[in-house]
């Protein structure tokens, strides 16, 4: 998690990022997610890098010059410019450089899926991918062997999402692939489906019934706990025939559990004392 000190300067590099792209195209945004990223990729390959750019004893400037040094004439000036201001800030320790960098990596793919209009398709495909890979415990194995080459699953996931899936979407699995803030990877997908919905100033409300929801009823639901959350929520829909009946509704630590496989084993307890 990161410190409070990491956060500012993780918000110090967004507000240059927003000065830096105010006019910038969904594709340009695209290229400088990339170019982030690439840079994530070589802190996660370089501890003695992360160090060095979050070392207390050298002055922010130092550092921002250092890793100035390092990307001029290879990647965009938006790019240096936004995380030349990340290093300047201070960090708890080097992880949290790392950990901000993915995050901001993620922010800026989400910014240029909100450009291209495509924000609720990237959060259902996600969700959906999400979904395919609990249902199939080999390809959940696969994707989440920390032991396997990037590159093969990268490759796996382009075979099964290439043409069905907006590129935002592609790039934020890749993301969790690489184990987003230190996560797992479907516990990356989940985040990620989550920072999005949040990019759309929406809560997430994971929905698990016996069998789907009609339109009526996802409405209803959907408006019942907007009341609750004071904002418009997002149902993510998990049909799952072992709850036999009733509804699971969680939303962020809040569970509201009513379906009836959860009564049927409250009163196993109840009669078991």
């Amino acid at each position: 998690m990161a410190s409070s000190v990491s956060q500012q300067a993780y918000l110090s590099a967004v507000d240059k990022l927003a000065a830096e792209t105010g006019s910038a195209t969904a594709a340009q945004l695209a290229t400088v997610a990339d170019e982030v990223l690439s840079v994530a990729a070589l802190l996660r390959a370089q501890p003695a890098l992360r160090r060095a750019l979050t070392d207390p004893a050298r002055p922010g400037t130092e550092r921002a010059e250092l890793l100035r040094s390092l990307l001029a004439g290879k990647l965009s000036q938006a790019t240096v410019d936004t995380l030349t201001t990340l290093v300047s800030g201070r960090f708890g320790q080097p992880s949290e450089l790392l950990d901000v960098t993915e995050r901001l990596g993620a922010e800026v793919v989400l910014r240029s899926a909100e450009k291209a209009g495509i924000l609720a398709d990237v959060e259902d495909e996600l969700f959906r991918f999400g979904q395919i890979v609990d249902g199939n415990a080999e390809l959940a194995v696969t994707l989440s062997d920390p032991g396997a080459p990037t590159s093969r699953r990268v490759k796996l996931v382009e075979d099964l999402l290439k043409g069905k899936a907006q590129p935002a979407t592609l790039r934020l699995v890749e993301v969790a692939l690489e184990g987003f803030l230190g996560r797992s990877f479907d516990s990356s997908l989940t985040r990620l489906v989550e920072l999005t919905a949040a990019k759309r100033d929406r809560e997430v409300a994971y929905v698990t019934v016996a069998k789907p929801l009609g339109d009526a009823d996802e409405q209803a639901l959907a408006a019942k706990l907007s009341e609750i959350y004071d904002r418009p929520v997002s149902l993510k829909v998990d049909v799952d025939p072992a709850v036999i009946g009733g509804v699971s509704v969680r939303v962020g630590s809040d569970l509201y559990d009513g379906t009836i496989v959860r009564r049927l084993n409250a009163a196993r307890q109840a009669f078991a004392k």
